[in-house]
């Protein structure tokens, strides 16, 4: 028998074993159950590794390549490689390779990760090796672990990307060289509407000293505009989503100019925009309008009626000549109406031709607006009016209708050809030889009589020979040859130098003729002949009259410079006893006796008067009259004249005048011949007026000349009279009553008109009949006058 603490022992290692062996249990069934999972995760690892899209290769450190059979598929190998030569033996570039093995050392040293990709040889195929350094637990080697991926696909579409990411940024590269190029301003704005970018020609715009100042400080090209700030613009156009254009004045480098902005949306990243100097273009504008405007005020002066059609054929514009010629009302014209409506107002004024077929001819003529030429034609309207009309069809695809009434221009064309036929058959008949040279000495027009001096065929005249053939051909006919070249020489002067010249030439048959080149306005030259043998023949007879006429004068004047001598012997004589008889040498005479002396002394007297002005205008008329040269007061002439003539005009029962306002003015001349005149004018108006009339005599200074007036109140003198009142020895100055008993008239008024114009002066006659008569003597100032 078992002690009991035997027992106990042994049921305690039995329990203790039975303990022992359940923990047994429950440990290999825990492990085994943990194996079957590590198993299940071992299979699940092995297919996720399997699916998935990378494969796993393990490199060590002395260049051992740990990897699966689908890695092999992957790089074009048959078994999996074991080295990196066995990659080299799959046909991969060595330096490729070289390059590869020094990525996983470098990784492996530095534990950086890395990331190569390798393009399968002959293949497109590209496969990605990246990973990092590998540690495994309990294990002391050094490794690298790489995922292989193929990342062909990826590839192609990152090449493509990679090239339109190229082409992109070529393509931005340009157009920012343009933008930056651009000869205006541009910029972009942010999406917090702020400056972000801008070109140079928007720094220099501003005028400021880069982009980034520009940027840095917000400085717009326009601050405020009509539609608010520069941002307050990009805000509204950036809302909206479309292009916003504006026209607004701006300061470009210190000058007002005028831009266009636009402004673009970007989407959300901001708003793009640029603006473009238009001055020039407003100026345009502006020139465009005023010039228009000015066209149209000048079309408006016109005298043709004007009328513009738009692109719609409505009508534009139009000239007051064009609502008169047309009898148009003015308001209806202002509706503008269009060019049909126009045609048929015009039909129903009576003012467009009489067309049968009037809607064809209205279609044909709105076809004016396509034509590629002006188009021209000419209207008869009812009443005899002629119009001229022009359509010239305008770039924007209006028309432009001018109307110039030709009526009168007819008129004057039909007049013209009867004045030219009128001309022709004149020139043809005319007795002078008339020819007309153009400016290039070519015989233009002539007449019959100016073919038959010349003795020229009409044939060779129709040539329009040159005047230089013509002057050979006229040499031979001339008794001077030598004087043909005188006409050309005139045809000349009068073409070229535009002056008249003329002269005389003979032909041979005794013909005599005058010829004349005149300048003709329109540049041509008149040349005439004049057969004047005729009148030469007259000429020379009354020259041989003429030299018998001044012979005779002469002989004439001979004789009474010789009679007045002859006869002052004989006159002195009979003076000299008469006196003596008066004086009382011979006793004392009865009353009768001293009658008849004191008349014998005044016939003397008269008589020995008249033969000195008889002498005296004898020499003023051979010009051989002495003059003596000096100062003479003309208010102190008037005076002596008067008072002299005092007493017999008394004694005739004339009143004598005196009106003296020429002051001490003084003419230069021979005081007793402006004595003798005045003794003559005064003599002649006191012999020829009746008594109880009255004599003035007065003087005054007009402007550089002293005018003497002697007037009278007589009966005056016919006017067909005074024509002649200054003739030699004419009695004339009697009137028109009895001349007996009055003295006066002979040679007292041709000499004094001697005497005065001797004197530089004038002398004239104003006498009405029943009035009575003056004569005004006019002597110019003396030095000494003038200068006072």
């Amino acid at each position: 028998m078992t002690p009991p603490s035997t027992a106990a022992l042994m049921s305690l290692a039995g329990a203790a074993w039975l303990c022992l062996a359940a923990v047994a249990t429950y440990l290999g069934l825990t492990r085994s159950l943990r194996a079957r999972r590590v198993e299940a995760d071992a299979r699940a690892v092995a297919g996720l590794l399997e699916a998935a899209p990378a494969v796993p290769m393990l490199i060590h450190a002395d260049g051992r390549i740990e990897t699966s059979s689908r890695a092999a598929a992957w790089l074009g190998l048959d078994v999996p490689p074991r080295d990196f030569n066995d990659l080299l033996d799959g046909g991969f570039d060595r330096d490729r390779i070289a390059q590869l093995e020094a990525t996983l050392i470098a990784s492996l040293e530095t534990g950086k990760r890395f990331a190569e990709y390798v393009r399968l040889p002959g293949t497109r195929r590209v496969v990605c090796f990246s990973g990092g350094p590998y540690a495994a637990a309990g294990v002391s080697d050094r490794a690298v672990l790489a995922w292989l991926t193929d990342v062909s696909a990826s590839s192609e579409q990152i090449d493509r990307l990679s090239a339109e990411t190229r082409r992109l940024s070529a393509a931005l590269d340009g157009l920012s060289t343009l933008i930056e190029a651009a000869p205006f301003p541009m910029w972009y704005r942010g999406p917090d509407l702020q400056l972000a970018l801008v070109n140079s020609a928007f720094v220099r715009a501003v005028e400021a000293e880069s982009a980034a100042e520009v940027v840095r400080r917000g400085m717009e090209l326009i601050e405020t505009g009509n539609e608010g700030t520069a941002q307050q613009v990009a805000r509204t156009t950036l809302a909206r989503g479309v292009i916003s254009t504006r026209t607004a004045p701006a300061i470009i480098t210190g000058e007002r100019r005028v831009m266009r902005v636009v402004d673009v949306p970007v989407g959300e990243i901001g708003v793009a925009g640029f603006a473009m100097d238009v001055q020039e273009l407003e100026d345009a504008r502006a020139d465009l309008g005023r010039f228009v405007r000015a066209q149209r005020d000048m079309l408006d002066r016109l005298s043709a009626g004007v009328a513009q059609f738009g692109p719609d054929q409505g009508l534009v514009f139009y000239n007051r000549y064009f609502m008169r010629l047309f009898d148009l009302d003015p308001d209806w014209l202002s509706d503008r109406p269009e060019f049909d409506r126009v045609l048929e107002r015009m039909r129903e004024a009576q003012r467009a031709p009489e067309i049968r077929d009037f809607p064809s001819w209205r279609s044909e003529r709105r076809g004016w607006f396509l034509a590629h030429e002006p188009v021209e034609e000419n209207w008869q309207l009812p009443g005899g009016t002629h119009l001229r009309v022009v359509g010239q069809p305008l770039p924007d695809g209006g028309l432009l209708l001018i109307f110039e009434d030709r009526t009168e221009h007819l008129q004057l064309a039909s007049a013209r050809d009867t004045l030219l036929r009128v001309r022709a058959a004149t020139f043809e008949n005319l007795f002078e030889a008339i020819g007309v040279f153009a400016a290039d000495g070519r015989l233009h027009l002539w007449n019959n009589r100016f073919r038959d001096i010349w003795g020229m065929e009409e044939g060779a005249l129709v040539q329009h020979p040159r005047v230089d053939m013509l002057v050979q051909a006229l040499a031979p006919r001339l008794q001077d040859p030598s004087r043909a070249g005188m006409v050309r020489e005139l045809v000349r002067t009068a073409t070229i130098d535009r002056q008249q010249r003329s002269g005389r030439i003979a032909l041979n048959d005794g013909r005599h003729f005058e010829f004349a080149a005149v300048p003709l306005p329109d540049g041509n030259a008149l040349f005439t002949l004049l057969d004047i043998t005729a009148s030469r023949g007259i000429e020379e007879a009354l020259r041989e009259r003429n030299d018998a006429l001044e012979q005779a004068n002469s002989l004439k004047n001979a004789f009474v410079s010789s009679m007045s001598y002859e006869l002052r012997v004989p006159l002195t004589s009979i003076a000299g006893f008469a006196e003596m008889l008066a004086a009382g040498y011979a006793g004392e005479l009865p009353p009768s006796a001293r009658e008849y002396v004191d008349a014998i002394l005044s016939a003397v007297t008269r008589l020995s008067t008249l033969m000195g002005d008889a002498l005296d205008l004898s020499q003023s008329e051979a010009g051989s009259l002495p003059l003596e040269a000096e100062a003479v007061n003309v208010g102190e002439l008037v005076r002596e004249a008067a008072r002299f003539i005092a007493e017999p005009a008394n004694a005739a029962g004339l009143t004598v005048a005196i009106d003296v306002t020429s002051g001490d003015q003084t003419v230069q001349g021979d005081r007793r011949r402006l004595r003798q005149v005045m003794d003559h004018l005064l003599r002649n108006a006191v012999a020829y007026t009746s008594a109880g009339g009255r004599i003035l005599v007065r003087s005054r200074i007009v402007g550089r000349s002293a005018e003497i007036v002697v007037s009278d109140n007589g009966r005056g003198i016919p006017d067909h009279k005074v024509e002649r009142i200054f003739d030699r020895l004419s009695r004339e100055s009697t009137g028109d009553g009895d001349t007996a008993g009055r003295r006066g008239g002979g040679v007292g008024l041709p000499l004094s008109r001697q005497l005065v114009e001797a004197h530089g002066g004038t002398i004239r006659i104003e006498s009405e009949i029943g009035r009575g008569t003056s004569v005004y003597v006019l002597l110019p100032l003396g030095v000494q006058a003038v200068a006072a």
